[in-house]
């Protein structure tokens, strides 16, 4: 049963209990009309929940025989009452007596189990969720469900333009539903978590209409938000800092959001300080301002990203041949391999100068290609932003990306993974983003390239 459901069994006994007194009430005055109305009325209503319970709980719950001889004491009753040889104190005791086997049922025989569904759009975004998802998918009171969703490139005007489903790259351990098939407004499960809170304010890419926050929030008794990145430790009261990152404390899937998980306790004053600021500014009211709602909404107990790549073992990794065949020397001994990771950011701060670097940095790679390997990872959305916000680089940058590709020298990793890439290699490089923060657990060398 369902936590819903279980409150209706809760409020179906609230308000037996309270008919209970009006029986008693009326067989004091020989009301005779209003007895049999009242009795007959609970009659219905509890036949009806054991309808409600045994569809729920299948044949045989021992719920619905004790609503069953309920009313079979009903009947009787109502004889006994109509004979003239009943107790209105009796009448009311005996009729406790039985909703009390009743309700002693509902909470010791029929198990409440939740429903949760995760909402992830990106495939190499899944990191943020999966520990999460697994710890839920333990709890065998728990029904847990991954459903990827589609997404829409954003084209110049805000119109949505391509579509995207990336459904079919999840790990083998994570059992996928269809987006189509898991209809929330039906089933209106009791969590739903989301790793994209920009709805339709980003410029680069939107989540489907349909599982857009507001609408997620009004089927579902908790909305949770896990950011699909990390910002690492830093000075919340630096003036900078805050505002390179205040942005991400304010989105609308933050404000229909329930619960926010955050990193750390530090990342979480960050938010609860902004998201309060930004909310006065908005003229929203109430919770929004509330430190203590704020402070129970936020909650810096960690990222499920540092769990990951804390737990990805090298020895375990499943490693492609044709990467094989790059980092092993002829000898059979392994080449250092170099993460080479660019982002988004940096393309937006530096532009054509970023496409320079890039191109610069993989003729030095080429020309030490058999000292070191490297493994070149973009962020997901490079070319999507590119697309919606600086077109003018695109060209060039798709030709060199495809000329390291076709030389075959190097690897490129655009897959869903970015786990495996950081375990497999032996030192950073590249630009400035929350990889940074996450490959920092590895306690390998990082280096940031300059522009």
């Amino acid at each position: 049963m369902r936590i819903k459901e279980k409150r209706q069994t809760i409020e179906f006994v609230e308000n037996m209990h309270r008919a209970h007194i009006e029986v008693r009430e009326a067989v004091k005055r020989k009301n005779m009309t209003a007895v049999q109305n009242m009795m007959c009325d609970l009659q219905e209503l509890a036949a009806y929940f054991a309808g409600v319970i045994e569809n729920i709980e299948g044949e045989g719950c021992i719920t619905v025989s004790y609503l069953a001889g309920y009313c079979e004491t009903l009947f009787h009753m109502f004889s006994a009452i109509q004979a003239g040889g009943a107790d209105p104190d009796k009448v009311y005791q005996q009729l406790e007596g039985e909703l009390r086997k009743i309700q002693n049922s509902i909470n010791n025989d029929i198990h409440v189990r939740k429903e949760i569904v995760f909402f992830p759009y990106k495939a190499a975004m899944w990191d943020s969720l999966e520990s999460i998802y697994l710890k839920l998918k333990e709890d065998p009171d728990n029904d847990v469900y991954c459903v990827p969703i589609p997404y829409f490139e954003v084209i110049p005007g805000g119109k949505l333009g391509k579509m995207h489903y990336e459904g079919g790259e999840y790990p083998e351990n994570i059992e996928i539903c269809d987006w189509k098939s898991y209809k929330f407004e039906e089933r209106n499960p009791d969590e739903i978590y989301i790793h994209n809170p920009y709805d339709n304010c980003n410029l680069v890419t939107s989540v489907h209409p349909r599982f857009y926050s507001g609408k997620l929030k009004k089927h579902t008794d908790k909305l949770v938000y896990v950011p699909y990145f990390v910002m690492g430790e830093f000075d919340i009261n630096d003036r900078a800092m805050t505002e390179a990152k205040k942005h991400f404390c304010f989105c609308p899937g933050i404000v229909m959001a329930d619960e926010v998980i955050l990193e750390s306790e530090n990342v979480k004053k960050f938010y609860v300080r902004e998201y309060k600021k930004a909310a006065k500014a908005h003229g929203l009211t109430g919770v929004h301002i509330d430190d203590k709602y704020l402070n129970e909404k936020f909650k810096g107990t960690g990222s499920p990203k540092y769990e990951k790549v804390r737990n990805t073992k090298k020895s375990e990794l499943d490693i492609p041949e044709e990467w094989l065949r790059i980092i092993q020397k002829p000898d059979g001994k392994q080449k250092k391999v170099v993460l080479y990771n660019t982002g988004v950011s940096a393309l937006l701060q530096y532009n054509e100068k970023w496409v320079d670097k890039i191109e610069d940095s993989l003729k030095v790679f080429k020309e030490n290609r058999d000292k070191v390997a490297l493994l070149w990872r973009p962020h997901p959305l490079i070319e999507n932003t590119m697309k919606s916000m600086r077109p003018g680089i695109l060209q060039r940058y798709r030709e060199i990306k495809e000329q390291y590709i076709k030389e075959g020298w190097g690897i490129y990793d655009d897959t869903a993974d970015l786990d495996r890439a950081m375990v497999l290699s032996d030192a950073y490089y590249g630009d400035f983003s929350s990889v940074v923060e996450l490959y920092e657990e590895l306690r390998k060398p990082i280096m940031l390239q300059r522009m």
